[in-house]
């Protein structure tokens, strides 16, 4: 009944392995059985020798004689039957030696000749791309597999690993997928380690994770060349579910949150919105059901919108976008095909996200019906899984009336781990992990650097809903996002000026630079690149412990209670073992925080909250000296430029401290009115940061009563310890009295006739000064020259007229008790060039 000549040959060959100790021909010479070694979906079995045969049955063991005609017609098209041919015999072999009862003869073509499957083989970076129909072939016949429960993909060894880090990896397929437990894609697609590359997050949704998900799927479509990005919803989808229900409930106006998670669930209200949208229905199964579908194509919307990179590689066709629907009962994935508009999104001018503009589980699997396990008890379940994967003896294997199980009861994950996507480090695969074992989130590098808010809600729905009591961040070897974090960190260390990014991905590697710094700092100047980066990998699973022991107060709650643990683990990807680190060392101390929601959440500043007991700055809060609030300044307009933005959102909480406690700015800042220099932004801080003054030119020319006496206020009022100047490039006003100037130059101006015209005139002198200083080496300068060197002297005259005018601003700032500093904002790179102290101001304090 079989219809393919491999099928045949392995049914043979495990029978003769099973049942028939040894094979004898006529003359009683040993023939060894059919070797068989695990099928690769490539080849079938090669037989001893291909030649026709014939034999009987003496006492239970078949005696072959080999006859003297060669095969001539191999048959070589898996779909041709075996036809019976004249004169030619074979033994029938299966089933038969087992009773030791004689065979009667039947007729048969010979057994084809074909190779043997060879042992399961890895994708490496020698490998090539695959075409994206090819690659949607392997996603669709790995599915199939797992449907019927003949997974091929079920060890792995020493040499695929070896393979896998001296070759580099080229996983053929991307997949943007939920973190739910119950579906673990390297098994649902029966992926070998290096085959795919692996994104996970509660509700495989670009939310708040839009910057690492959209720069980990440009890294792998970029520079390992995977050809098809799938992303991958399922039916059941605990996110989905949860905001729909908040989508039914919502109250009109109510949009703070209380957590992270209530922060994710709230934006993927949008999801159920729009999948009501067509009919209005409040039917929350129907609901649902049909939000799953839109979440993925919401999800793939995200990525054709918002990256430049990922639109251009979908464009041309050198990559698939694909959306799929992985269903809980069945194992099958329903795949959904392009976006339907995606032509018209090609038309999209986006280039960045938003957020960068700123238990023996061979028998049974977890349910809610399972017992609770403890963190001691979790982390043993994966210390035994990682040894059975690294021995390459897996247990492993889900049945259908396993996932039905899981649909029907729910899941109980005994542990949360947030890992790298990195096609090379399959969690489940390495902690030899059941279905409903693991609640897994994946970026590239393992980070919380722009996926706070999903990372962290996620976090929280899985030890608060699902009663998970084991957190593990797990770093790896080899990083490729750690490795060009560390490049960036040190190209920008020794770089004059630092460009922006062009891209994710590269907003993500300077997300990951602290951490980078932060090796550093610990391994000193001799370390080598390579010794910063494997330092640095360790670094960033305690830099993400931390982020999520100070920003969520759920987990938080449940570590100083005894009831959850947070540790981190390190896998290595040559010998397959992970090593666990344990907890943070700064655990103790960041129990103490009183951050309830992440920055990406919350729209707090780390930089900025540090200094906020409310994470905003209030009266509550002590002075900040000005040297740290400049600092201060300088980080934000790094991120700023860099689009990796951190302030932004404010919850209620926030605003609600701000107006009963009061306002505490660390900075004053005197700039220009201009619409190209929103300070806030170009300093990415919170409401409560800056003092902000602004009028045309950042002059106190004319409006030198209404500056004096803001500063004044604000430096003995409020007690900020900060005072800048900043002018811009390109300044209108600066020009436009540059021009008045060299026009009415040798001659008597006239008087003005309205308030502008007598703006220029009074700024018509720093033009003068800006001349006289460029004319002093002997050159002529232009009036362009003129002008860019007219903003650096206005800042300087704003800065000195102010300590002349001001008898307040004056002593403080000469007795170090208030700091004064100029700055220039070029609007073409969005950095700041810091100028110091004018040298008239110098002067004053002996400088």
């Amino acid at each position: 009944s079989l219809d393919h000549p491999t099928e045949l040959w392995l049914e043979i060959s495990r029978a003769m392995q099973s049942s028939i100790p040894s094979i004898r021909s006529s003359t009683g010479q040993v023939i060894s059985p059919w070797p068989y070694q695990s099928l690769s979906g490539q080849a079938g079995v090669q037989p001893v020798a291909s030649r026709q045969v014939s034999g009987v049955m003496q006492g239970g063991t078949p005696v072959f004689t080999p006859l003297a005609t060669p095969l001539q017609t191999p048959l070589t098209t898996p779909t041709t039957r075996l036809q019976p041919a004249a004169g030619v015999t074979l033994v029938q072999a299966l089933g038969t030696t087992q009773t030791g009862a004689a065979v009667p003869s039947a007729t048969y073509v010979q057994a084809p000749s074909v190779t043997a499957p060879a042992a399961p083989k890895v994708r490496t970076a020698a490998d090539g791309s695959l075409p994206p129909s090819d690659a949607m072939k392997r996603l669709r016949e790995g599915n199939a597999r797992f449907v019927r429960g003949t997974p091929l993909a079920t060890r792995t060894n020493l040499s695929m690993r070896t393979r896998l880090v001296e070759e580099g990896q080229a996983p053929f397929a991307a997949i943007l997928g939920c973190a739910d437990s119950r579906a673990p894609l390297e098994k649902v697609f029966d992926a070998l380690p290096g085959d795919i590359f692996v994104l996970r997050n509660a509700g495989n949704t670009c939310t708040h994770a839009e910057g690492s998900m959209v720069g980990s799927l440009e890294f792998a479509t970029g520079k390992l060349g995977s050809r098809l990005i799938l992303v991958l919803g399922h039916t059941s989808c605990g996110a989905i579910n949860g905001a729909t229900q908040a989508y039914l409930s919502k109250k009109d106006g109510d949009t703070s949150v209380g957590s992270a998670l209530e922060g994710l669930l709230r934006d993927l209200m949008e999801v159920a919105e729009s999948a009501a949208s067509d009919d209005g229905t409040t039917d929350f199964d129907t609901l649902s059901k049909r939000a799953v579908k839109t979440n993925v194509f919401h999800t793939m919307k995200f990525l054709l919108k918002y990256s430049k990179t990922i639109r251009d590689l979908v464009s041309s066709g050198q990559v698939d976008l694909q959306g799929g629907i992985y269903n809980l009962e069945t194992g099958q994935v329903d795949f959904l095909g392009q976006h339907p508009q995606q032509e018209f999104l090609f038309g999209s001018k986006l280039e960045l996200p938003p957020s960068m503009f700123k238990q023996d589980k061979a028998t049974f699997v977890r349910t809610t019906e399972s017992s609770a396990v403890s963190p001691f008890e979790a982390l043993k379940i994966l210390e035994e899984g990682n040894k059975r994967f690294v021995l390459g003896a897996p247990k492993t294997s889900a049945t259908q009336d396993m996932r039905k199980a899981l649909v029907d009861k729910g899941q109980a994950p005994h542990a949360a781990i947030v890992g790298c996507s990195d096609s090379r480090a399959p969690i489940e695969t390495v902690f030899d992990a059941m279905p409903g074992d693991l609640f897994v989130l994946r970026n590239a590098g393992n980070t919380c650097t722009h996926a706070e808010g999903s990372i962290v809600g996620s976090l929280e729905f899985c030890v608060g809903k699902l009663g998970s009591r084991l957190i593990l961040v797990m770093g790896h070897t080899a990083c490729g996002a750690i490795n060009g974090a560390t490049a960036t960190y040190l190209a920008d260390k020794t770089a004059v000026t630092r460009a922006e990014p062009t891209c994710a991905l590269e907003g993500l590697l300077f997300g990951l630079t602290k951490v980078a710094q932060d090796a550093y700092q610990e391994l000193g100047q001799k370390a080598s690149e390579e010794q910063l980066a494997a330092h640095a990998v360790k670094v960033n699973v305690f830099h993400s412990i931390n982020f999520l022991l100070k920003f969520s107060q759920p987990i938080r709650d449940l570590v100083a209670k005894g009831e959850l643990e947070v540790q981190g683990a390190i896998y290595n990807l040559e010998s397959g073992q992970v090593k666990f680190l344990g907890q943070s060392p700064k655990q103790a101390e960041l129990l103490a925080s009183k951050m309830h929601v992440p920055p990406g959440v919350a729209g707090a500043s780390d930089s900025s909250v540090l200094f906020g007991l409310h994470g905003v700055r209030t009266t509550e809060d002590p002075p900040l000296p000005g040297p740290q609030a400049l600092q201060l300044l300088k980080e934000g307009n790094l991120r700023f430029a860099k689009g990796a933005p951190e302030a932004g959102k404010v919850d209620a909480q926030m605003r609600k401290a701000l107006a009963d406690v009061g306002q505490a700015p660390h900075t004053a800042v005197l700039g220009c009115a201009d619409s190209r220099v929103p300070l806030e932004l170009v300093f990415d801080s919170l409401p409560g940061d800056l003092f902000v003054l602004r009028n045309a030119g950042n002059t106190c020319v004319h409006s030198e009563g209404s500056v004096l006496g803001s500063l004044e206020f604000c430096i003995g009022a409020l007690n900020t310890k900060l005072i800048v100047i900043l002018g811009h490039t390109n300044c209108g006003a600066v020009k436009g009295a540059t021009s008045q100037y060299l026009k009415n130059k040798g001659s008597t101006p006239s008087e003005p006739t309205n308030a502008l015209g007598a703006l220029l005139m009074g700024l018509s002198d720093v033009a003068g000064q800006a001349e006289k200083e460029l004319s002093a080496s002997g050159s002529k300068p232009s009036e362009k020259e003129i002008s860019d060197a007219a903003v650096k002297v206005n800042v300087f005259k704003s800065m000195d007229y102010l300590v002349d005018n001001s008898k307040v601003v004056g002593k403080k700032v000469i007795s170090g008790e208030v700091t004064l500093e100029g700055g220039v904002y070029d609007l073409d790179t969005g950095r700041v060039q810091w100028l110091g102290q004018s040298p008239y101001l110098k002067r004053l304090r002996g400088l």
